[in-house]
């Protein structure tokens, strides 16, 4: 009972908030813009959050990474065309997805923080209980001013994919990884969430595969690699110690 607290506002942030944003989000923006915003925008607020709250190094190499991560991400999404981000269009729905991005970087510091005592199993199936006991209101209001779900085959496996693929497995490694490289490090691989979508979809669907796949895969994987790198420089949380201490 002494972890209540801290497991609610893991919760409320990384299970209920984050995903009921995310999904409200993708009724009122296109798939473009959730990959954009979401996925740059959410390493971004992790390393400010984990500089600020848990005093990780934010060495010049790590903020260099993520620059040359964002602009793979760019390139892959405007097909090398950078006439096409001045007619992005930005909706309601875009200030979903950067809510969402920024309740999912709370939640990165919180697992960070979390306590010895709660093994990852145990932290998981807690966070995903209490964040369903959250939703569960809001479940009952829409089950009463909504239509009935139809079922079918292809719901039926496109929800079991996204509870156990895209949630439990997921959120299990995820956890593990931030426990282990820091919430602002694991934030950086989340990079890598268009470059996967895009070889799936060749995978799957058919797609082509082109010279833009190809150079901007290579810059996600070089920002990433740039990022992990052992950093020789000053941090930016060292380095404002030092000018006060001056």
């Amino acid at each position: 009972m002494q972890h209540l607290p801290y497991m609610f506002w893991v919760a409320l942030t990384g299970i209920s908030l984050f995903n009921t944003f995310l999904y409200v989000a993708a009724h009122y923006t296109t798939a473009i813009n959730l990959a954009l915003i979401g996925t740059t925008s959410s390493p971004v607020f992790a390393i400010i959050l984990a500089a600020i709250f848990l005093k990780e190094r934010v060495g010049l190499l790590r903020i260099l990474g993520l620059l040359v991560c964002i602009s793979g991400i760019l390139m892959l999404l405007t097909g090398g065309n950078a006439d096409k981000l001045l007619t992005l269009q930005f909706t309601t729905g875009d200030a979903w997805v950067l809510l969402a991005a920024l309740f999912f970087a709370i939640y990165n510091t919180l697992v960070r923080r979390k306590p010895a005592a709660i093994s990852p199993l145990t932290f998981l199936f807690g966070s995903f209980a209490m964040g369903t006991v959250i939703l569960f209101p809001f479940y009952l209001y829409d089950t009463m001013h909504t239509p009935a779900v139809v079922w079918n085959t292809g719901l039926f496996a496109a929800i079991f994919y996204l509870g156990a693929g895209t949630s439990v497995v997921a959120y299990l490694c995820w956890n593990l990884a931030i426990g282990r490289l820091g919430a602002a490090r694991t934030a950086l691989f989340g990079n890598l969430i268009p470059l996967f979508s895009i070889i799936e979809a060749m995978i799957f669907l058919n797609e082509k595969f082109t010279r833009i796949h190809l150079f901007s895969g290579l810059l996600i994987i070089t920002g990433l690699v740039m990022a992990n790198l052992k950093n020789t420089t000053p941090s930016l949380v060292t380095s404002k110690k030092a000018i006060h201490a001056s």
